[in-house]
């Protein structure tokens, strides 16, 4: 269930849990609430589903195949294909109606201040108090460049992956490429076929063999992650690359469009210095360097830390124990931050908010026109808690 229009309205809401954030992770969150008895409601900044999906560019594809890319309950169709961008949030608005999950959008919280009873949501329709809160915002919102001297000099267009759509713009230009991984061999596997291109990595590109996809790359973390768990050592992982051959990135290494180069010195006016003292002008830069996470709006309950992530044990906030954070990598949870290793994470975040908040009082609001989900009152439960797929 999608709730649409709060922008207007400014009356506060009480619930049992925000979900903040509505894409793969806050949806995932909202799958096993929706099992509980807890009341709770999901803010999504954005205008229609989908998450940061929704802002990826064109031609962008998973680079494992769609059964394998799946959220909690319902498989992503298409089996073994590599799923687009818009199958992808297909996919996704799908889900959240399948699962009639209270998500109220656009809402954009602007910050979570703490009181002794609550945490109160404070969002531009308006505030939400909630016995606990889940930050599932993700990173796409924090882009990350790095420091290149010079670089406010350049007089060329500058162009995270992030706001990059299609190739048509920069059609003819002499275009630099900075970053390598997947999101770097695709983007540049299109723009080669239409633009000058230079493609700059630390480290020249290591390319998974064709049969080999991000299958291999996460069954190879999660014995890394059951090792660690269990206390052994773990294996060395044999490295086969790490960057998956997806049709179009084969494409462009067969057409010798995938060599890189190493790093520039500084940015001119016009282009860049080369470690040899060489110059080279191009028309625009597009930096596939990734992204930091989200968290501005939990600066107010002094949780973020200098490295722009918060102490956490599981899930739970140490500093802050009514916060949870799911999704935003591998300190929130093993492969949190994918499709298929979401789940795991979610779903120990809500077995773990029934067990603290099942034996307290509920919220006693539970109001379902307005778009929260649940009952008035919580019950308890236990901590082992299961909660089983349809």
């Amino acid at each position: 269930m999608s709730n649409g229009s709060n922008g207007g309205q400014r009356a506060e809401r009480v619930c049992d849990v925000v979900v903040i954030g509505g894409g793969q992770a806050g949806l995932a969150v909202g799958y096993y609430l929706r099992r509980s008895k807890l009341s709770f409601g999901v803010l999504d900044a954005q205008v229609a589903p989908g998450g940061a999906w929704r802002h990826g560019w064109e031609s962008l594809r998973l680079f494992s195949p769609a059964r394998f890319s799946s959220l909690p309950g319902w498989p992503m169709p298409g089996g073994e294909e590599y799923p687009t961008r818009d199958e992808v949030v297909a996919y996704l608005a799908q889900y959240e109606r399948r699962y009639e999950l209270p998500v109220h959008r656009p809402v954009r919280v602007r910050e979570v201040q703490p009181h002794a009873e609550a945490l109160e949501v404070r969002t531009d329709g308006g505030s939400w108090r909630a016995r606990a809160v889940v930050s599932a915002t993700g990173t796409w919102e924090h882009l990350f460049i790095p420091a290149y001297p010079g670089r406010e000099r350049f007089g060329g267009l500058q162009l995270h992956s992030a706001l990059y759509h299609s190739p048509e713009r920069l059609a003819g230009k002499r275009v630099l490429v900075v970053g390598g991984g997947n999101s770097g061999a695709q983007i540049l596997a299109e723009l080669s076929q239409v633009a000058h291109t230079t493609w700059v990595t630390l480290k020249p590109p290591s390319f998974l063999p064709d049969h080999v996809d991000g299958r291999y790359l996460f069954e190879q973390a999660s014995a890394q992650y059951a090792a660690r768990r269990d206390g052994r050592v773990p294996e060395r992982p044999v490295s086969l690359g790490d960057i998956v051959a997806v049709p179009p990135v084969r494409e462009a290494r067969q057409r010798g469009a995938l060599e890189s180069v190493r790093p520039f010195l500084c940015f001119t006016e016009r282009g860049v210095v080369w470690p040899d003292g060489s110059e080279s002008a191009f028309d625009a830069v597009v930096w596939c360097t990734g992204f930091r996470p989200a968290l501005d709006h939990l600066i107010p309950l002094g949780v973020v830390g200098n490295g722009a992530t918060v102490e956490v044990r599981g899930t739970r906030a140490v500093q802050e124990p009514r916060l949870w954070l799911v999704g935003y990598g591998d300190w929130t949870g093993f492969a949190s931050a994918t499709l298929i290793g979401v789940g795991r994470s979610a779903r120990a975040t809500v077995e773990e908010i029934v067990a603290v908040l099942g034996s307290e009082q509920g919220s006693g609001v539970g109001d379902r026109g307005s778009g929260v989900r649940g009952t008035a009152t919580s019950t308890a439960l236990p901590l082992g808690l299961t909660f089983p797929d349809p």
